[in-house]
């Protein structure tokens, strides 16, 4: 069965908490759910490089890029960056570990930025439409976004996938990007809530995943539960 047919499974910032994450998924056979990873796999714990490596290598699945990807790619990139990157939760091993492994990093760089699912569901990374600047369409900006990676262009993709959540309480702004890109909803991550499931804006037009799920990031609240970042996408 192609992913497309299967019900979807939405995977919010995991951020290298991959015991966290393994107890996440286990309820959702990868043979059964087409899932997707909403970015940041990387960054504050430990396991950031095995969070990617698994991620990828689950069949029916789909990984979004987050702003702590184009970070750790920059400082791969660019050893003047290594001290910034650490400074938002990056691991030395993790990049020592990304720097031997060349197969990881052209997958990385080849991550999309946004997935139109079937059902018209517009995922990314972070509720902002800042996206637009990049192209007019999915593809597009996938297309921008991958060329960017590949040219040193990791500056202005920081900059971009770290804007600020609006569509929480912009829904003028939401719609308008809605209607962009021919979506009936957006789903994001980015920054944490702190609801016991993920949080809905807007009727269901804005849904965030990012329910603080890794125990190693600076806003983790004690107890933060699993469903609140990792669980079914609604019709």
């Amino acid at each position: 069965m192609a992913a497309d047919d299967l019900p979807v499974l939405i995977a919010g910032d995991v951020h290298g908490d991959i015991e966290r994450l393994f107890q996440a998924v286990k309820p959702y056979p990868s043979e059964q759910w087409h899932t997707v990873f909403l970015g940041d796999l990387v960054d504050y714990g430990m396991f950031g490089v095995g969070a990617l490596r698994f991620a990828r290598d689950r069949p029916n699945t789909d990984v979004l890029l987050g702003n702590h990807e184009v970070a750790m790619l920059w400082a791969l990139r660019d050893s003047s960056r290594v001290g910034f990157w650490m400074s938002i939760g990056g691991q030395r091993h993790d990049l020592d570990e990304l720097r031997l492994d060349e197969s990881l990093q052209r997958w990385m760089r080849e991550r999309p930025a946004l997935i139109q699912l079937a059902d018209r569901t517009l995922v990314q990374h972070c509720g902002n439409d800042a996206y637009g600047e990049l192209g007019s369409t999915v593809d597009s900006i996938n297309d921008r976004v991958n060329d960017l990676l590949a040219k040193g262009g990791e500056a202005l993709l920081w900059e971009l996938l770290s804007s600020a959540n609006v569509f929480e309480t912009q829904p003028d702004r939401l719609d308008r990007w809605l209607e962009r890109m021919h979506s009936r909803r957006a789903v994001f991550g980015h920054k944490p809530h702190r609801a016991s499931r993920p949080m809905t804006y807007h009727d269901g037009k804005a849904i965030n995943y990012d329910g603080g799920l890794s125990r190693s990031h600076r806003l983790y609240q004690k107890g933060a539960p699993i469903a609140a970042s990792v669980g079914p996408l609604p019709p």
